[in-house]
């Protein structure tokens, strides 16, 4: 009698089995599908990502090489190759064909691009100090103290990691500008700040000495 209870009980439990899978298998199985689909998907791009990234980096180095050997206009043109690429490499790809075009004396071009990349909402913030900076050294040579303090005084702040290379150039631009007045001031701000590199301490120290020399010491009758 009991075997009897027992088959009973268990067709009972297979009926039911049968029931829920009738009810949810379809469920369950495109569940299951979905999980291979979206592994093999999530798989699939990782590898294409990959692939981009190295062709990208073979693209740039290949743009180094050819500027190295001086083909300015091969590099400028692998360069501009890169502007679709992914990952970072259309910022630098941009960085890199600025600094091309400062190389190849096209100065104008070359403050034209960096400003461009320095004013680029859409560009890493580091790279954006940087292209601003670079613009700043060009221009500090072609134009007055005014252009440079418009590309950089706003890299001087307390916390701004390149504040001493600002600095030092905003100090530069101001002594050839014979503004002895702002040339201390910004000397004064790094010898104040007691994280300026030592190279950098050395430079105004010296340049100090030439205000010195030719302006007289700070508060004398000019």
């Amino acid at each position: 009698m009991s075997d009897i209870f027992r088959e009973v009980d268990e067709d009972i439990r297979q009926e039911k089995y049968r029931r829920l899978w009738d009810r949810f298998g379809p469920w369950v199985i495109a569940l299951a599908v979905l999980i291979v689909l979206g592994t093999g998907g999530y798989r699939g791009w990782h590898y294409w990502q990959e692939t981009q990234a190295q062709e990208a980096g073979d693209k740039f180095l290949e743009a180094v090489r050819l500027s190295e050997a001086g083909d300015v206009d091969g590099a400028l043109a692998a360069l501009e190759g890169l502007s679709g690429a992914s990952g970072g490499y259309p910022q630098l790809a941009r960085l890199r064909a600025a600094s091309e075009l400062a190389k190849a004396d096209r100065k104008a071009d070359a403050v034209a691009a960096f400003d461009a990349i320095s004013r680029d909402s859409s560009v890493d913030e580091a790279l954006k100090s940087i292209a601003a900076l670079r613009a700043g050294y060009l221009v500090v040579d072609m134009e007055g103290y005014g252009a440079v303090a418009d590309r950089v005084e706003v890299l001087t702040g307390e916390d701004a990691p390149f504040r001493a290379a600002a600095r030092e150039l905003l100090a530069l631009a101001a002594w050839k500008a014979g503004n002895a007045e702002d040339a201390r001031k910004w000397i004064a701000a790094l010898q104040d700040d007691e994280d300026t590199p030592s190279e950098v301490s050395r430079r105004v120290e010296i340049l100090s000495e030439v205000i010195r020399s030719q302006f007289g010491a700070a508060g004398d009758a000019q």
